[in-house]
């Protein structure tokens, strides 16, 4: 099945407007938003008019969801407007149980990123030997945050590492019951 294009989602929003809000939601802007993983949706406040966002990953898995999330998300504007209330508290529900939504979650799970770089760095400061992980290699001079507490000082550089191989070495439970046993 194929997704509504933004036309049809703002369609959609119009009919769910109707239905479930007496034509009291405010205008949002809808559109598909590729890089969403973990989330299914989202409303943005700042932007006028509001700005509701979908994961069409989310959605090609489980087209039968869309209008459950969008649903979600124009309560969020609805409460928004009504009583400046961003949260998913007592109003939220209230709304949400009269539209017919019994839950704020879903059952709808992670979405593997589209495009996502396999490439990691690992920073590490080679006095303190702090280490962290990134996924995109800096674009400018880093200091460590625990020799420097300023924003830079050439003192105290990290060197940059690339990760070339993931390679499994077993789960956290097996890690945790070889140290119980003593053979790590």
């Amino acid at each position: 099945m194929e997704l509504p294009c933004e036309a049809e989602l703002q369609l959609l929003f119009a009919r769910l407007n109707y239905q479930f809000f007496n034509g009291e939601a405010p205008d949002c802007a809808i559109s598909y938003n590729e890089r969403f993983s973990n989330s299914a949706g989202r409303i943005t406040y700042s932007d006028r008019p509001l700005a509701i966002e979908l994961s069409s990953k989310h959605f090609r898995k489980d087209p039968e969801a869309l209008e459950e999330t969008l649903l979600h998300e124009m309560i969020h504007a609805w409460c928004f407007v009504k009583y400046r209330d961003t949260s998913h508290g007592a109003r939220f529900k209230a709304k949400l149980r009269e539209c017919g939504l019994t839950s704020i979650y879903h059952d709808l799970g992670n979405a593997a990123p589209s495009q996502e770089s396999k490439r990691r760095f690992i920073l590490r400061c080679e006095q303190c030997a702090f280490e962290t992980l990134r996924r995109r290699r800096p674009q400018r001079p880093a200091s460590c945050p625990r020799c420097n507490k300023r924003r830079f000082d050439p003192r105290f550089p990290l060197t940059i590492y690339e990760v070339l191989e993931l390679r499994p070495i077993g789960t956290t439970l097996e890690g945790a019951f070889a140290a119980r046993r003593g053979t790590r």
